[in-house]
Formats: C-alpha cells, sequence, structure tokens
C-alpha cells in the first residue's frame, strides 16, 4: 500500500493539474479515506469529518467534487447503490471484489483467485482486452439471514 506523505503529494499534483487549490479541508478528506477502512457515502464522510474538526468549515459540495475527482484519477473508487447514491474507498488497495447485504447494507470484500482467473480467460475467449473489473454479488449476509 502506499505510504500517505506519497498518497498526499498524488494529490497536491492531482489538484494542481485541474486548477484546484489545495486546502485543508480537502486533505481532511484524502487522510480519512486512506485511514478509515470501509465503505461510505458522501454523507458519511461529510459528517465524520464535521464531528472530528469542528473547528473547519467544510462543505458538502467539497466533499462530492474531491470525490468524483478522487475517483476519476483512480485514488477513491466507489460502489453503486442506484437511487441511493455511491459509497467510496480508498481506490489504491490491492483489487478485490464485493459481497453486499440488500437488507443491513453490509459490504464484505474478498478476493478469489479462481474467480479472476476465469475472467481473464473468458475475456480472451473473445478476444477481448479487458482493463479493468468490478464484481459485486448481491444478497444476504449470515446476520440478515439468522434472522
Amino acid at each position: 500500500m502506499i505510504t500517505y506523505p506519497l498518497l498526499l503529494e498524488k494529490f497536491k499534483t492531482l489538484l494542481k493539474e485541474n486548477s484546484l487549490k489545495f486546502t485543508k479541508q480537502r486533505e481532511l478528506l484524502l487522510k480519512f479515506l486512506y485511514e478509515n477502512k470501509g465503505h461510505f457515502t458522501p454523507e458519511d464522510i461529510y459528517m465524520l469529518l464535521k464531528k472530528q474538526n469542528p473547528d473547519i468549515n467544510i462543505g458538502i459540495a467539497t466533499i462530492y467534487r474531491t470525490l468524483s475527482l478522487l475517483e476519476e484519477s483512480g485514488i477513491a473508487s466507489s460502489i453503486s447503490f442506484g437511487a441511493q447514491g455511491k459509497k467510496y474507498e480508498l481506490g489504491l488497495k490491492q483489487h478485490h471484489d464485493h459481497l453486499i447485504c440488500t437488507v443491513c447494507g453490509e459490504i464484505t470484500e474478498f478476493f478469489d483467485e479462481t474467480i479472476e482467473e476465469q475472467q481473464e480467460m473468458i475475456a480472451k475467449k473473445f478476444n477481448f482486452t479487458m482493463t479493468d473489473h468490478s464484481m459485486k454479488i448481491i444478497g444476504l449476509c449470515e446476520n440478515c439471514k439468522r434472522k
């Protein structure tokens, strides 16, 4: 995994390339994604950052714009929940796929070498050059099945 100082430099370069200022608010968002394992809506991030940093004025629009920029650059990635929006995570982690519970919303990350190999074989079979992929399996987690 990339170190935070290297990530911060990459972020500063990204902002400069997009004619945006480096601000404490944007840095707090980046640091939040780096330090927190999990998947968060923009609203979750906004509320947690405001709670952790009551003295810093941060707007929800800044959260949305910065997440969009981070996602376009590959620093963040998201899982879409349709009308319910997206949940974000740091995108520089090792590749993984997701199990998503439709009842409680729990997201479990997993990696399976067999699935990865099958995807490559399918792409090759259809003479398709795969550049990326994402998999989300939707259903019920163990806890919700018990209820």
